[in-house]
Protein backbone atom coordinates (compact mmCIF):
# COMPACT_ATOMS: atom_id res chain seq x y z
CA UNK A 1 0.00 0.00 0.00
CA UNK A 2 1.22 3.33 -0.89
CA UNK A 3 -0.09 6.56 0.98
CA UNK A 4 -0.04 10.25 0.26
CA UNK A 5 2.61 11.89 2.87
CA UNK A 6 -0.20 13.14 5.33
CA UNK A 7 -2.10 10.35 5.22
CA UNK A 8 -0.23 8.80 8.23
CA UNK A 9 1.88 9.59 11.63
CA UNK A 10 5.78 9.36 11.80
CA UNK A 11 7.09 7.51 15.19
CA UNK A 12 10.73 6.72 15.58
CA UNK A 13 12.14 3.31 17.63
CA UNK A 14 15.41 3.32 18.81
CA UNK A 15 16.08 -0.49 18.76
CA UNK A 16 19.07 -1.81 20.70
CA UNK A 17 20.38 -4.93 21.82
CA UNK A 18 21.72 -5.45 25.30
CA UNK A 19 24.95 -5.01 26.65
CA UNK A 20 27.93 -7.68 26.91
CA UNK A 21 27.25 -10.35 29.02
CA UNK A 22 29.10 -13.41 30.47
CA UNK A 23 26.87 -16.74 30.28
CA UNK A 24 29.85 -18.83 31.45
CA UNK A 25 30.97 -16.68 34.24
CA UNK A 26 27.29 -15.57 35.48
CA UNK A 27 24.87 -18.67 35.35
CA UNK A 28 26.54 -20.58 38.06
CA UNK A 29 26.03 -17.72 40.21
CA UNK A 30 22.46 -16.73 38.97
CA UNK A 31 21.34 -20.57 38.43
CA UNK A 32 19.91 -19.86 34.87
CA UNK A 33 20.29 -18.64 31.50
CA UNK A 34 18.08 -15.77 31.50
CA UNK A 35 18.71 -14.88 34.51
CA UNK A 36 22.66 -13.35 33.57
CA UNK A 37 23.15 -9.25 34.28
CA UNK A 38 25.43 -7.71 32.51
CA UNK A 39 28.78 -7.70 33.04
CA UNK A 40 30.53 -4.25 33.97
CA UNK A 41 32.04 -3.86 29.89
CA UNK A 42 28.12 -4.12 29.19
CA UNK A 43 27.20 -1.46 31.88
CA UNK A 44 29.82 0.60 29.90
CA UNK A 45 28.41 -0.29 26.66
CA UNK A 46 25.03 1.02 27.60
CA UNK A 47 26.26 3.87 29.39
CA UNK A 48 27.79 4.85 26.07
CA UNK A 49 24.55 4.51 24.59
CA UNK A 50 22.64 6.59 27.11
CA UNK A 51 25.31 8.90 26.37
CA UNK A 52 24.38 9.19 22.65
CA UNK A 53 20.58 8.84 23.61
CA UNK A 54 20.66 11.71 26.49
CA UNK A 55 19.46 14.83 24.23
CA UNK A 56 16.36 12.46 22.22
CA UNK A 57 13.29 13.03 24.59
CA UNK A 58 11.25 9.47 24.35
CA UNK A 59 7.70 8.51 24.89
CA UNK A 60 8.25 5.24 25.61
CA UNK A 61 11.05 2.63 27.00
CA UNK A 62 10.11 -1.22 26.58
CA UNK A 63 12.73 -4.32 27.50
CA UNK A 64 11.83 -7.91 26.95
CA UNK A 65 12.22 -8.10 30.70
CA UNK A 66 14.91 -10.19 31.30
CA UNK A 67 17.74 -8.82 33.23
CA UNK A 68 20.60 -8.19 30.36
CA UNK A 69 17.96 -5.91 28.37
CA UNK A 70 16.12 -4.07 31.81
CA UNK A 71 20.02 -3.37 33.04
CA UNK A 72 20.77 -1.64 29.66
CA UNK A 73 17.71 -0.04 29.08
CA UNK A 74 18.10 1.30 33.17
CA UNK A 75 21.32 2.89 31.61
CA UNK A 76 19.80 4.91 28.80
CA UNK A 77 17.25 6.08 31.10
CA UNK A 78 19.24 7.04 33.66
CA UNK A 79 21.21 9.46 31.02
CA UNK A 80 17.42 10.63 29.69
CA UNK A 81 16.75 11.58 33.26
CA UNK A 82 19.70 14.65 32.83
CA UNK A 83 17.90 16.43 30.12
CA UNK A 84 14.37 15.14 29.66
CA UNK A 85 11.32 14.01 31.37
CA UNK A 86 11.96 10.41 32.28
CA UNK A 87 9.71 7.49 31.37
CA UNK A 88 8.64 4.50 33.20
CA UNK A 89 10.43 1.52 31.76
CA UNK A 90 7.74 -1.78 30.72
CA UNK A 91 8.67 -5.14 30.09
CA UNK A 92 7.37 -6.96 27.19
CA UNK A 93 8.26 -10.97 27.26
CA UNK A 94 7.15 -11.17 23.60
CA UNK A 95 10.49 -9.42 23.06
CA UNK A 96 12.41 -11.97 25.07
CA UNK A 97 15.20 -13.96 22.39
CA UNK A 98 14.54 -17.08 20.43
CA UNK A 99 14.21 -19.93 22.70
CA UNK A 100 16.20 -22.57 22.80
CA UNK A 101 16.39 -25.76 23.08
CA UNK A 102 13.83 -26.80 25.91
CA UNK A 103 14.63 -23.16 27.15
CA UNK A 104 16.31 -24.08 30.48
CA UNK A 105 19.58 -25.91 28.89
CA UNK A 106 22.55 -23.90 28.06
CA UNK A 107 26.06 -25.35 26.49
CA UNK A 108 28.19 -26.68 28.60
CA UNK A 109 31.33 -25.10 27.59
CA UNK A 110 32.42 -21.86 25.16
CA UNK A 111 33.51 -23.89 22.51
CA UNK A 112 30.03 -25.83 22.50
CA UNK A 113 27.73 -22.78 22.41
CA UNK A 114 29.95 -20.97 19.47
CA UNK A 115 29.68 -24.30 17.55
CA UNK A 116 26.00 -24.19 18.34
CA UNK A 117 25.76 -20.61 16.64
CA UNK A 118 27.97 -20.93 14.25
CA UNK A 119 25.76 -19.71 10.81
CA UNK A 120 23.00 -20.09 13.46
CA UNK A 121 21.01 -17.45 11.24
CA UNK A 122 21.68 -18.64 7.60
CA UNK A 123 18.85 -21.11 7.31
CA UNK A 124 16.30 -18.58 8.96
CA UNK A 125 14.23 -18.39 5.77
CA UNK A 126 13.77 -22.32 5.10
CA UNK A 127 10.50 -23.41 6.70
CA UNK A 128 10.51 -24.48 9.91
CA UNK A 129 13.77 -23.52 10.79
CA UNK A 130 15.17 -23.36 14.73
CA UNK A 131 18.45 -22.91 16.34
CA UNK A 132 19.27 -26.42 17.70
CA UNK A 133 16.54 -29.35 18.08
CA UNK A 134 13.72 -28.55 19.50
CA UNK A 135 14.15 -24.44 19.80
CA UNK A 136 11.80 -22.01 19.00
CA UNK A 137 11.16 -22.01 15.16
CA UNK A 138 12.33 -18.43 13.77
CA UNK A 139 8.63 -17.81 11.94
CA UNK A 140 7.01 -18.00 15.46
CA UNK A 141 9.75 -15.93 17.35
CA UNK A 142 9.46 -13.29 14.65
CA UNK A 143 5.41 -13.37 14.63
CA UNK A 144 5.34 -12.65 18.41
CA UNK A 145 8.05 -9.53 18.47
CA UNK A 146 6.30 -8.13 15.35
CA UNK A 147 3.21 -8.35 17.39
CA UNK A 148 4.66 -6.24 20.33
CA UNK A 149 5.61 -3.23 18.18
CA UNK A 150 2.74 -3.61 16.15
CA UNK A 151 0.75 -3.40 19.32
CA UNK A 152 3.59 -0.07 20.23
CA UNK A 153 2.26 1.63 17.13
CA UNK A 154 -1.09 0.96 18.14
CA UNK A 155 -0.95 3.22 21.24
CA UNK A 156 -1.72 6.84 21.14
CA UNK A 157 0.91 10.31 22.22
CA UNK A 158 3.95 9.15 21.66
CA UNK A 159 6.85 9.95 19.13
CA UNK A 160 9.86 8.09 19.88
CA UNK A 161 10.37 5.18 21.79
CA UNK A 162 13.37 3.21 23.27
CA UNK A 163 13.46 -0.75 22.66
CA UNK A 164 15.83 -3.05 23.82
CA UNK A 165 15.87 -6.68 22.93
CA UNK A 166 18.44 -9.26 21.94
CA UNK A 167 20.24 -10.19 18.87
CA UNK A 168 18.36 -12.46 17.33
CA UNK A 169 15.13 -10.87 17.50
CA UNK A 170 16.39 -7.67 16.20
CA UNK A 171 17.57 -9.39 13.00
CA UNK A 172 14.27 -10.89 12.79
CA UNK A 173 12.32 -7.71 13.38
CA UNK A 174 14.88 -6.02 11.17
CA UNK A 175 13.47 -8.55 8.71
CA UNK A 176 10.62 -7.99 8.67
CA UNK A 177 9.90 -4.24 8.95
CA UNK A 178 11.90 -4.24 5.22
CA UNK A 179 9.56 -6.36 3.70
CA UNK A 180 11.66 -9.55 3.61
CA UNK A 181 9.97 -11.85 5.62
CA UNK A 182 12.99 -13.87 7.22
CA UNK A 183 15.20 -14.37 4.04
CA UNK A 184 17.67 -10.66 5.45
CA UNK A 185 17.84 -11.93 9.19
CA UNK A 186 21.81 -13.58 8.42
CA UNK A 187 22.58 -9.75 7.06
CA UNK A 188 22.01 -7.63 9.96
CA UNK A 189 24.38 -7.96 12.53
CA UNK A 190 23.80 -6.58 15.88
CA UNK A 191 26.37 -5.70 18.23
CA UNK A 192 26.29 -5.21 21.85
CA UNK A 193 24.16 -2.28 22.79
CA UNK A 194 23.92 -1.41 19.34
CA UNK A 195 21.46 0.85 18.38
CA UNK A 196 18.97 0.89 15.17
CA UNK A 197 17.27 4.18 14.07
CA UNK A 198 13.69 3.01 12.45
CA UNK A 199 11.15 5.52 10.81
CA UNK A 200 7.90 4.02 10.61
CA UNK A 201 4.74 5.93 9.04
CA UNK A 202 1.56 4.24 10.50
CA UNK A 203 -1.30 3.79 8.04
CA UNK A 204 -4.52 6.44 8.59
CA UNK A 205 -6.94 5.30 10.68
CA UNK A 206 -9.60 5.88 8.14
CA UNK A 207 -7.71 3.31 5.59
CA UNK A 208 -7.83 -0.61 5.51
CA UNK A 209 -4.72 -2.20 5.71
CA UNK A 210 -3.16 -5.38 7.04
CA UNK A 211 -1.18 -3.53 9.65
CA UNK A 212 -0.71 -0.50 11.45
CA UNK A 213 3.01 0.21 9.44
CA UNK A 214 2.85 1.83 5.90
CA UNK A 215 6.20 2.51 5.44
CA UNK A 216 9.44 1.62 7.13
CA UNK A 217 12.93 3.30 6.93
CA UNK A 218 15.95 2.07 8.63
CA UNK A 219 17.72 5.54 9.14
CA UNK A 220 20.69 3.88 10.83
CA UNK A 221 21.59 -0.04 12.00
CA UNK A 222 24.02 -1.26 14.09
CA UNK A 223 25.45 1.89 15.31
CA UNK A 224 27.69 1.09 18.24
CA UNK A 225 28.53 4.78 20.27
CA UNK A 226 31.37 2.96 22.61
CA UNK A 227 32.93 2.36 18.56
CA UNK A 228 31.13 4.48 16.20
CA UNK A 229 33.70 3.10 13.35
CA UNK A 230 34.04 -0.54 14.83
CA UNK A 231 37.51 -0.22 15.02
CA UNK A 232 38.92 -3.66 15.52
CA UNK A 233 35.65 -5.45 15.95
CA UNK A 234 36.00 -7.98 13.79
CA UNK A 235 34.26 -10.82 15.48
CA UNK A 236 30.82 -11.43 15.24
CA UNK A 237 29.25 -10.89 18.69
CA UNK A 238 28.50 -14.61 19.54
CA UNK A 239 32.15 -15.16 18.35
CA UNK A 240 33.18 -12.33 21.24
CA UNK A 241 30.39 -13.56 23.83
CA UNK A 242 31.48 -17.39 23.16
CA UNK A 243 34.91 -17.70 22.25
CA UNK A 244 36.80 -14.64 23.76
CA UNK A 245 36.89 -14.52 27.84
CA UNK A 246 37.11 -11.04 29.55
Amino acid sequence: MSLSPTAHDRRRIYLMRHGHVDYFRDIPKVGHPRLVPLTDLGREQAMAAGEALAAIPLDRAVCSGLPRTRGTAEWVLKEQRKTNIPVTLREDARLEEIHGSGRGTFPESRKEAAALMQGAFDNASVEGARIGDGGEPFAEAQARASEAIEELLQEPDWTQALVVAHEGINRLLLSWLIGSGLSAVAAFEQDLACINVLDLDLVHSDVQADGPIDHARLRAVNVTPYNYIKAGMHQTTLEHIFGVHE
